[in-house]
């Protein structure tokens, strides 16, 4: 079958983790029997995006994977027979720990794990002070009802993570993303920093003939005070032409139910043949930091 229907998971969160985790999880079982069969969560969807703040008691919101939120949501998963891609704060040693996403077969199996590759540090999005840089390389999965990438918000930006995610066969690309706006930078701002978010996503979905989701989170967060951030929502899927196929609202908590033909993808990189022509043999400098 390359029919399948995709559900995205928009919503707000309260400093309450097992709050969230359970809205998360009923929002989830709502997707799946409005007739989901891949389910993705928001990035971090158990808490607030904690990274406004470089605070060592926010370790304490870390878990191993697999633990109790991967096997909570592995039997929605079996339950239901849906794929689901979950973004999580992984503790994976003492000291060691990364923003990962758990790939959730249709059964129930752990497929595997991404962790976030790209790691950011700005102002209110200070990730580097919690997250080690993933070491899972760019993969993709050959779930029940497709073969699916992963990647998480910061690495949406990267067009060399799209591109290596898409030649593992990917269909689809999923991004879990948390990203707002400084209130105070909205008006001035706020429009084009949208528009570049949404703009180089679709042409990840262009440059790869494949289909790109991007799942985000609404609401204004000031775990620490402050003005805080804004989380800007407006979650959506792009077609194998960059195409927007479904978008959610601003902010209102949402489950996006968009349709998708994979077989599309197989058309589309037919007729718009990138993979076929780009020029391996001259690409080595992509490894090299700058011209120097």
């Amino acid at each position: 079958m390359s029919k399948v229907t995709l559900g995205l998971l928009q919503h707000a969160c309260t400093p309450r983790p097992a709050a969230n985790l359970k809205k998360t999880l009923a929002l989830a079982e709502l997707a799946a029997r409005r007739g989901a069969k891949i389910i993705c969560t928001q990035e971090l969807c158990r808490s607030q995006y904690f990274c406004q703040s470089e605070d060592h008691a926010n370790f304490k919101l870390a878990e191993s994977i697999p633990g109790p939120s991967t096997a909570a949501f592995q039997r929605i998963a079996k339950k239901h027979g849906v794929v689901i891609i979950a973004s999580l704060f992984e503790k994976r040693a003492a000291g060691l720990y990364h923003n990962t996403a758990v790939i959730i077969d249709a059964d129930g199996a752990l497929l595997g794990i991404y962790r976030k590759m790209h790691i950011p540090d700005d102002p209110l999005f200070y990730e580097k002070f919690y997250f080690t840089p993933g070491d899972t390389g760019f993969r993709a999965w050959q779930t029940k009802h497709g073969r699916i990438g992963v990647l998480i918000c910061w690495d949406q930006w990267y067009p060399e993570a799209a591109r290596l995610t898409a030649l593992q066969g990917a269909d689809i690309l999923f991004y879990p993303t948390a990203i707002g706006w400084h209130p105070q930078e909205k008006k001035e701002h706020g429009v084009n920093q949208h528009g570049a978010w949404e703009t180089i996503q679709r042409a990840h979905a262009v440059a790869n003939g494949c289909y790109v989701v991007a799942v985000n989170r609404i609401g204004l967060e000031r775990p620490v005070g402050g003005d805080g951030l804004e989380f800007w929502g407006q979650s959506f899927v792009a077609g194998t032409s960059g195409q927007i196929l479904a978008k959610a609202s601003t902010d209102q908590e949402e489950i996006l139910l968009v349709p998708v033909d994979l077989g599309q993808v197989d058309v589309t990189r037919t007729h718009w043949p990138f993979l076929r022509d780009r020029r391996i043999d001259a690409y080595g400098d992509l490894t090299r930091r700058f011209r120097d």
